[in-house]
């Protein structure tokens, strides 16, 4: 396997992807009339909610993983977890795509 950036820096690809979508709600921001002195206050909060988020999301999954855990039917439980998820996101991808295109 060829060490690609991304696996040789995967920091630093995380890094400046987040920059780059940062920048682009930045943009928005300014298209919107948010003033310049509190774009700053706008993107920090929006990015501190992103995480609060994000980490509320992972704590909810794990508390369900450790109650389904020791049943029986977590083989079946765990697969219909993931052709929901993995349903889920075709559907969100494609009315976002329907979305752009219209």
């Amino acid at each position: 396997m060829e060490p690609t950036l991304a696996r040789r820096w995967p920091a630093l690809v995380a890094f400046l992807f987040g920059l780059v979508h940062g920048l682009g709600f930045a943009g928005a921001l300014k298209e919107i009339g948010l003033p310049d002195n509190y774009l700053w206050v706008a993107l920090l909060t929006f990015n501190v909610g992103v995480e609060i988020g994000q980490l509320m999301t992972v704590a909810a999954a794990w508390v369900l993983y450790r109650i389904v855990r020791d049943m029986p039917v977590m083989p079946m439980a765990r697969r219909a977890s993931l052709y929901t998820i993995g349903t889920m996101a075709a559907y969100w991808s494609c009315t976002r795509i329907v979305a752009i295109l219209a």
